[in-house]
């Protein structure tokens, strides 16, 4: 049995390994993006992940939602925060957009959710973003931005900005955006392995219909299972189903808030494994967003 003190330590722990895990998305982008085309590639990640997870359900005897209404609200947020989000920032990549303005673009969600929050809940008893948290958005985001301004401005030739790549990027970021609050308000809590599912389920049926009207093919090679595996295994039973306990424990612009350090983490990671340069911005931009995110999650004083 877990003691207490395991199961606290494991809870603080958990925004930082899903930071982890989230960041190293950027590993199936680069060795899965140039042998397959992006709604093939995910509609193969969700139908393994929905494989593991039911084998897992079924070892662990797990509940499933009990109300056709939780079933529909799941199903809507695994639209958005699945289909929507990867399907438009991997959308956008392969049709050219740099990975330094995608993910400024995405990382603009904090600040868009808090500017929800402060409207919706303007003269309700509920605390909406406080001054301090505001804050720590906007450091945040200027963190953001010293870290991926290098790949902005020294991009690859290659890259660029067109109307269908930047409507994906913002489809991405309303997505992730709109599903987070979605989840937040409507989604009641239960088991994390059969909400993923349900979200899953929803994702691949929406995608599948992308994923067959594409002309390019898969190839299959060792970089590119090696990328499906992590997909599967790292990034949707792992950090998918840590974000889906954050939103449930937590307010939603403290836990949109650890996106901003999605981006200076991938850095990191791209540095240790391919000696990608790190210059003194991308540690300025680091320590910066991590201060602004102390400030967004950090307990009001009562």
């Amino acid at each position: 049995m877990n003691s207490p003190q395991g199961n606290t330590a494991w809870i603080k722990a958990m925004p930082v390994v899903f930071v982890l895990i989230w960041s190293t998305g950027f590993i199936v982008a680069r060795y899965g993006m140039p042998h397959a085309p992006p709604f093939s590639f995910l509609v193969v990640r969700y139908f393994l992940s929905i494989l593991c997870f039911m084998l897992w359900i079924q070892l662990a005897r797990v509940q499933w939602p009990q109300s056709r209404s939780q079933w529909l609200h799941l199903s809507v947020t695994g639209i958005l925060m699945h289909a929507g989000y990867l399907g438009g920032v991997w959308a956008a990549v392969k049709a050219g957009m740099g990975s330094g303005l995608s993910s400024l673009i995405v990382g603009f969600q904090p600040v868009l959710t808090a500017i929800w929050l402060s409207y919706s809940l303007r003269g309700s008893d509920q605390p909406g973003v406080s001054r301090r948290q505001w804050l720590g958005l906007l450091l945040g985001f200027a963190g953001l931005l010293m870290v991926v301004w290098r790949k902005l401005t020294l991009g690859s030739p290659m890259d660029h900005v067109t109307p269908v790549n930047m409507a994906f990027a913002v489809g991405a970021l309303l997505s992730i955006t709109i599903g987070t609050l979605y989840q937040k308000r409507f989604v009641q809590p239960c088991d994390v392995r059969s909400a993923n599912t349900v979200q899953l389920l929803a994702a691949f049926v929406v995608t599948l219909p992308l994923a067959l009207a594409e002309p390019e093919a898969m190839h299959w090679n060792a970089e590119l299972a090696g990328a499906m595996a992590w997909s599967v295994l790292g990034l949707t039973l792992g950090g998918s189903s840590l974000l889906y306990i954050l939103i449930q424990r937590g307010a939603a612009a403290s836990v949109t808030s650890l996106m901003y350090m999605v981006p200076p983490t991938t850095a990191i990671i791209a540095w240790l494994l391919f000696g990608e340069t790190i210059t003194a911005a991308t540690l300025a931009g680091t320590a910066l967003t991590a201060l602004g995110v102390s400030l967004v999650v950090r307990a009001s004083p009562r």
